[in-house]
């Protein structure tokens, strides 16, 4: 045991998690563990808003595959944090939430929690449904143990958010501190091996099958199994398609690679789900944007459900084999199974299928096109940037044209906002990706609504040395809204145009770093060369027409298989 404040405890049981880094904003009720950084292993990346720090946390973790941790101070700090916790609750990321909080107890402080304090609020009243699991720490002893139990929480099973809230007075005492404890958590067990006789069933379905589909989720990069899923995929020569959140599980170039399904989905993805006969669903849970009308959903197929966590199985779609299990192991015996149960397959009927079905939903592009139009950006940003780039997406129709014309080739390389659709997510996860990747281009592709909402943490940008790419489809309006007034209320257009305030260069160079401005694809094309060499981050203002729509699409109420728009 060693004697030492809760701050100083903190900080070290963070140290002894291997954390590098966080993202946060000081105030009062945080001032003691403030005070304790200045010599701390810890890098702390001062975020211009909390918001930001919780987003800029959920970009580390979901780079790195480790936990990102953000840090707020009591009341409104706290309360800042909390679109970002539930963005990622609903992305199953990995996320350790400290908020500071009035003193609960202490020799020299009164009670003050549940008093109205000044700059208090109910953390972990308001944060219960959307995290994991929240603490809120009454001792330094405590501190230690509960540090070391939010990151098994946060990082096993299913990941997702944990808040921490540290009263001032847990902070400020001085306590024999026992960093030894070992992890209780009664009741709490993931179920990550499969049970072998569901993997021998779904072997044997699989086996039979004459159709069958692979539809991948965003679990499959969460439990690194994209090497498995690849290799299944090889065996059965069956077709892939992704969840959004599971764009890059599987190498959107591969013969086999169908794109990512929903209702801005690849139409070939969309219509050969609907032919299958098997389907095996790998880490996804099946969300109304994946699936549209779920009674209409792949009706005729056989599905088998792997995923880790037993709540999703049969909560949206029923299935005849269910397995609940890592996704990892139970890709990897299922593989062993087929190999001993499938000769080599060159070709088949459906194989044949699938690629006439790719030749006439997916024509190629036209060549030598100059107009700005998404496609032509987003499939010239393809041919500039590395396998590795790391992109991050905002929110709305920048954020539908990047899942459909920006082929993803590795896993964590996609990064974007699905279960919750945050504004204002992609560019503060685009610093923290680049934290956790210094060494890989990284790129927020942004819309001009979206990218409003937290350009502020281009001070954090510039100021902390962490420089990403920022582009923004300008089209001066809320475009995924826009384009719903246009198709299903008469072009009547209520409250989506922004105008062309700011200028986004001049914004850029306003807090010290890189604007440029790209008018055709040639310009495009040399301004992200441009920012690539630089070491500045840039913003690169690409204006493009109001009425662009992100094609195409299913309608409200419809199933997957009625996608109006050419693609």
């Amino acid at each position: 045991m060693t004697k030492m404040s809760g701050a100083k405890a903190l900080l070290k049981s963070l140290e002894k998690q291997n954390t590098e880094v966080m993202f946060g904003i000081l105030g009062g009720a945080l001032l003691p563990i403030y005070d304790h950084i200045c010599d701390s292993k810890v890098r702390h990346i001062l975020c211009r808003h909390e918001q930001g720090a919780a987003h800029a946390a959920e970009g580390y973790a979901r780079a790195s595959g480790r936990a990102g941790v953000c840090m707020a101070t009591s009341g409104p700090g706290a309360t800042n944090l909390v679109t970002g916790i539930a963005n990622a609750y609903m992305d199953s990321s990995p996320v350790i939430a400290l908020t500071g909080q009035v003193p609960s107890s202490g020799k020299n402080t009164s009670y003050m929690i549940g008093r109205d304090a000044f700059q208090e609020a109910d953390i972990i009243g308001i944060t219960t449904p959307i995290t994991k699991h929240n603490f809120q720490v009454r001792s330094a002893k405590e501190i230690p143990r509960t540090i070391k139990t939010a990151f098994y929480i946060a990082t096993t099973g299913r990941p997702g958010p944990v808040v921490i809230d540290l009263p001032k007075n847990a902070q400020t005492e001085v306590a024999d501190i026992d960093f030894s404890n070992g992890i209780q958590i009664r009741g709490y067990k993931p179920a990550t091996n499969p049970h072998p006789l569901q993997i021998r069933k779904a072997a044997e379905l699989l086996a039979e099958a004459e159709r069958p589909i692979i539809l991948a989720g965003g679990g499959v990069i969460t439990s690194n199994a994209s090497a498995e899923l690849q290799q299944v995929a090889e065996l059965l020569l069956a077709p892939v398609a992704t969840s959004f959140m599971g764009k890059g599980s599987f190498p959107e170039t591969h013969p086999l690679s169908l794109g990512s399904i929903g209702m801005h989905g690849n139409p070939v993805a969309n219509k050969l789900l609907c032919e299958a006969d098997v389907m095996l669903a790998v880490g996804t849970r099946f969300s109304d944007r994946s699936t549209g009308k779920l009674d209409s959903f792949c009706a005729p197929s056989k599905k088998i459900h792997i995923d880790i966590d037993t709540a999703e199985i049969g909560k949206n779609i029923e299935v005849e084999i269910p397995i609940v299990g890592d996704a990892k192991k139970a890709l990897e015996e299922l593989c062993e199974r087929l190999a001993k149960m499938l000769k080599k397959k060159k070709n088949s009927p459906w194989t044949s299928r699938v690629k006439e079905a790719k030749e006439q939903l997916n024509p190629p592009s036209k060549a030598g096109s100059k107009d700005l139009k998404p496609k032509a950006i987003l499939q010239e940003l393809r041919k500039l940037l590395p396998e590795n780039a790391i992109v991050t997406t905002e929110v709305g129709q920048n954020q539908m044209w990047a899942a459909l014309y920006f082929n993803a080739l590795k896993p964590r390389t996609f990064i974007s906002s699905g279960g919750l659709g945050t504004m204002g997510f992609g560019f503060p996860a685009s610093i923290g990706a680049k934290v956790a990747c210094p060494n890989r281009p990284v790129v927020d592709i942004a819309g001009d609504g979206s990218f409003r909402m937290t350009e502020q943490e281009l001070a954090t940008s510039v100021t902390e040395n962490i420089p990403v790419i920022v582009i923004v489809l300008n089209n001066s309006v809320l475009g995924m809204v826009a384009q719903w007034q246009r198709l299903f209320f008469k072009g009547r257009y209520s409250a989506v145009k922004l105008g062309s305030v700011p200028d986004f260069v001049k914004l850029a160079e306003a807090y010290g770093a890189q604007g440029l401005r790209a008018t055709s694809i040639p310009e495009f094309t040399k301004a992200v060369k441009t920012a690539l060499k630089s070491d500045l981050t840039t913003v690169i203002d690409v204006p493009i027409a109001l009425e662009e729509d992100v094609a195409p699409m299913v309608p409200p109420g419809c199933g997957i298989n009625e996608q109006i728009g050419e693609y």
